[in-house]
């Protein structure tokens, strides 16, 4: 497996683990009232802050039992990383969107918050899958 598949999917299940995190954690405050009102700043942060260490650990561990592979980027890995990036930024596009409509109109700062939080970890999970699928089934960018 080549090494950047190995960061693709690292990324990918860190992504998914710290936003089942973040709602496990979001769902485990709520008392049934509004769910606005629920303290999400914290472990909004406290997940993306958890997530990137978790990426710097486990890239750093995936580089050491791979150190051949660890520097090596052919043209093939910068074709498929590009097309992973542009798999995943319409997400963050169309969150953004989203996240800018509920502003104008007024919704509560939770949902847009939530929104955006929404659409990044989908655009990493994309971008992901993206990848994957390029490495496991070929790729041909024309």
């Amino acid at each position: 497996m080549a090494f950047e598949e190995k960061r693709a999917w690292m990324m990918g299940l860190v992504t998914v683990i710290a936003y089942a995190v973040y709602v496990v954690v979001i769902l485990g405050r709520w008392d049934g009232g509004p769910i606005v009102d629920v303290p999400y700043v914290a472990p909004v942060l406290w997940t993306i802050g958890g997530a990137i260490l978790a990426t710097v650990v486990l890239h750093t561990a995936i580089a050491t039992f791979s150190p051949d592979d660890a520097d090596m980027k052919d043209q093939r890995d910068r074709e498929i990383s590009r097309f992973g990036e542009h798999s995943g930024r319409s997400l963050v596009v169309v969150g953004g969107m989203g996240a800018f409509a509920m502003a104008l109109l007024d919704v509560d700062q939770f949902w847009i918050a939530n929104a955006l939080y929404l659409a990044f970890a989908l655009s990493a999970v994309a971008e992901c899958v993206a990848k994957v699928a390029a490495y496991r089934k070929g790729f041909w960018p024309w």
